[in-house]
C-alpha cells in the first residue's frame, strides 16, 4: 500500500484550466508555484491555434512539467446554472454534435502527438432510464467520441457528477467500450447533488482513470448549484475517500482542480498539502 501511495503522490498534479493563465508561460510557473510537477492539459487552445502546441510542449518541459492527460471542452457550454448545463453540456446538444464530433478528432491527434493515453470530458446530463430515447442517442455519440480516440491510442474518461454513479455505470456498460472510463470528481458529486462522493468511488472504482482533487458543499435548496470550495473546506471525507484508493488499489493520477475563488494558486497548493499529508508523501 505504500509504495501504491508513494506512486500517487509523485503524479500529484494540476488542472491546466484552474489557472487561468493567458500563455504557455505563465501556465508552467502558475503550476510551479502550486508545488506540483504533473498537468492535465487542456487540449482546445492548441486546437484553435490560441496557444503554440510547440511552445507549449517546450515551455512545460523547460519548467520540469510532464503532461499527464489531456481534457476537452465542448461547443456551447453554458454552466451558469443547473438547467442552462443540463441543455447545454457534453454531446446533448444535437446543434453542436457535428463541431464536437470534428473537435474529438482534432484533439484525439493532438492527444496522440502529445504521447498521452487520457483525455477527459463531460458526456453531460445522461437520463437514467435505460428505455430513454435520448440515451440511447447520447450513447451513440459517446460511443463514437471513444472510437475517434482509440484511432488514435487514446482512452476517454468521462467527467463524474452530472449523473449519479449507478447511472454511468449503466451507460458504461451499454458502450460496449472496456477501455472507456471515468475521471472522477468528488466535489462534481455534491455540486450536482448526485449522492455521496465516496460511495460512489467505491461503486466505479475499477471504470476510474483518473481522479479530480476538488471539493464543494451540497446545494440545501433542491435543483440548484452547490458549492465549490477549496479543497479541505467542504463536504468531501477525504479521509474515507484515500481509504477507498487504497483499498481498491486504485493507482491512477490525481489532479488538483479549482474551479472558483480568486487565489487559485493559493487555494491548489492546501490542495496538494492536504493530498501530500492523506498519501502520506512527507514520511
Amino acid at each position: 500500500m505504500y509504495e501504491q501511495m508513494t506512486r500517487a503522490a509523485k503524479r500529484l498534479g494540476a488542472c491546466s484550466w484552474s489557472l487561468r493563465a493567458a500563455h504557455p508561460r505563465e501556465l508552467a510557473e502558475r503550476v510551479r508555484q502550486v508545488g506540483v510537477s504533473n498537468v492535465q492539459l487542456a487540449l482546445d487552445p492548441l486546437r484553435t491555434g490560441a496557444w503554440s502546441f510547440d511552445e507549449t510542449v517546450e515551455l512545460l518541459a523547460r519548467h520540469g512539467l510532464t503532461i499527464r492527460s489531456g481534457m476537452m471542452g465542448m461547443e456551447g457550454e453554458d454552466y451558469s446554472s443547473l438547467e442552462t448545463i443540463k441543455r447545454t453540456g457534453g454531446v446533448r446538444p444535437t446543434e453542436h454534435w457535428p463541431a464536437n464530433l470534428a473537435a474529438a478528432r482534432a484533439n484525439a491527434k493532438l492527444a496522440q502527438r502529445l504521447g498521452l493515453r487520457l483525455v477527459t470530458f463531460h458526456a453531460g446530463f445522461l437520463p437514467h432510464e435505460p428505455h430513454d430515447p435520448e440515451r440511447k442517442e447520447l450513447v451513440e455519440r459517446l460511443r463514437a467520441l471513444v472510437d475517434v480516440f482509440a484511432g488514435e491510442g487514446v482512452t476517454v474518461g468521462f467527467e463524474t457528477g452530472q449523473e449519479s454513479a449507478e447511472t454511468l455505470l449503466g451507460v458504461l456498460a451499454e458502450l460496449e467500450r472496456p477501455a472507456a472510463g471515468v475521471n472522477f470528481d468528488p466535489a462534481n458529486m455534491l455540486l450536482y447533488d448526485m449522492g455521496d462522493p465516496v460511495e460512489a468511488l467505491a461503486q466505479l472504482a475499477p471504470r476510474v482513470k483518473q481522479v479530480h482533487v476538488k471539493d464543494a458543499r451540497r446545494t440545501r435548496q433542491k435543483g440548484t448549484w452547490g458549492e465549490e470550495v477549496c479543497v479541505g473546506t467542504g463536504e468531501v471525507d477525504w479521509g474515507g475517500f484515500f481509504d477507498v484508493l487504497a483499498r481498491t488499489k486504485l493507482d491512477v493520477d490525481l489532479m488538483i482542480e479549482r474551479e472558483a475563488g480568486d487565489d487559485r494558486v493559493g487555494d491548489m497548493q492546501k490542495a496538494r498539502e492536504l493530498v501530500s499529508l492523506a498519501l502520506g508523501a512527507g514520511r
